[in-house]
């Protein structure tokens, strides 16, 4: 007879039938209203009908990694150390990218289950977080990258869900996660075809997962916001054109903690940003002048950074910023090639990409009063000794 685990100092209950937790990139409860109003997500209107429904917070930064690892470990950034893609090492001034294992400083909750005995399975639809998730996990760890499904297409996404779904019923797993990718929320806004299409896709599998009579969480990593003016042309704040002007070359490095492969999704173009200063006796003019810049919706120093947003110091730049809900950061223009993108730019990372969605095919998972959630709550829902 097993027992519930202390992970991370939260305390997980013994999945009594198999938990599926689902986390699915970028999306903001608008898609998911958008598709029910369109007609084409019953299973996920259902959800809503009878409560099972509410709006949680991300972690900040409001991007993918940061907030997958806070997922599977249940607490924020300034645990697990994951803040972002890369961070800045100040003694060899290289940008480091945190997609290794190494990086991660405390245990997954997949990992843990996995070596107490249960039968854990995690399949991601980006081949960059397969390493992170699969850290100290005994059971599987797949992404749909590496099944050969082409990156920028909403098939990567629907054939993690497909595959999970056939995952339950064939292999019979104590805990699933299932991570996809937000490839349609970057290319298409809530409601479009396109976006309603897909929703349909990921309605159908998550009626199929219910139909296991598994236990289903399902949040996301962040929402999705347009990030350009009313004739569709991107807005963006250059930081470190900016700062080389105000206080000349190599005074600063801006860090873009959204950059990774992925080009055509952003164009390492998101709404949050670190900045390291070789001299931090400006550091508060810095930060005052950057707030007062249109499309800037703060800029403060590490240490208030750190305690509001839960970031770990040691990978934090001296001044965070994050930029408005329509507006993105960027280095210099010549760092950024948008020849790429699948339409107008779309993106994330700041405050107004915060909000997401949780739902559960088990309501009375929910607490009772009205506390916010956290999108990392979704194992200590699924896995409520309650």
């Amino acid at each position: 007879m097993h027992g519930p685990l202390t992970i991370n100092d939260r305390r997980y209950g013994w999945p009594q039938s198999p938990l599926v937790v689902v986390c699915l990139d970028g999306s903001s409860y608008t898609y998911i209203r958008a598709a029910i109003d369109a007609g084409v997500a019953p299973y996920l209107q259902s959800l809503v009908a009878a409560g099972s429904c509410r709006l949680a917070d991300a972690a900040m930064p409001s991007f993918t990694n940061p907030n997958n690892l806070s997922i599977v470990t249940g607490v924020p950034p300034a645990r697990h150390g994951i803040c972002g893609n890369f961070f800045l090492d100040r003694e060899s001034g290289r940008a480091v990218m945190m997609n290794d294992p190494s990086f991660l400083r405390v245990e997954t909750i997949p990992g843990a289950f996995s070596r107490a005995g249960a039968k854990v399975v995690v399949i991601t639809a980006k081949d960059k977080l397969r390493l992170l998730l699969g850290a100290g996990l005994a059971g599987e760890c797949a992404s749909a990258e590496q099944d050969g499904v082409p990156v920028y297409s909403a098939r990567l996404s629907e054939h993690v869900l497909e595959r999970g779904a056939a995952t339950l019923r064939s292999a019979a797993p104590d805990l699933l996660y299932l991570s996809t990718s937000d490839f349609v929320q970057h290319a298409h806004p809530p409601g479009s075809a396109d976006a309603n299409r897909y929703y349909a896709v990921v309605d159908r599998c998550l009626a199929d997962i219910d139909h296991t009579a598994a236990t289903l969480v399902v949040t996301a990593d962040h929402g999705m916001s347009a990030k350009t003016d009313r004739d569709g042309r991107p807005r963006i704040v250059f930081l470190q054109t900016l700062l080389d002007e105000w206080l000349g070359a190599g005074a600063a490095t801006v860090i873009l903690p959204i950059t990774d492969p992925y080009v055509a999704h952003h164009g390492s173009l998101g709404s949050f940003a670190t900045i390291y200063l070789a001299d931090s006796v400006g550091l508060d003019v810095v930060a005052n002048r950057l707030g007062g810049l249109p499309g800037i919706e703060l800029a403060i120093d590490r240490d208030s950074a750190c305690r509001r947003f839960e970031l770990p110091p040691d990978r934090t730049g001296d001044v965070v910023v994050c930029a408005d809900g329509n507006t993105v950061v960027g280095t210099r223009p010549e760092d950024h090639d948008l020849s790429a993108l699948h339409g107008p730019l779309r993106s994330h990372g700041g405050l107004a990409e915060r909000e997401v969605p949780m739902l559960t095919n088990r309501p009375e998972l929910f607490p009772a009063d009205d506390r916010r959630l956290r999108n990392f709550d979704a194992f200590w829902l699924g896995l409520s000794e309650a």
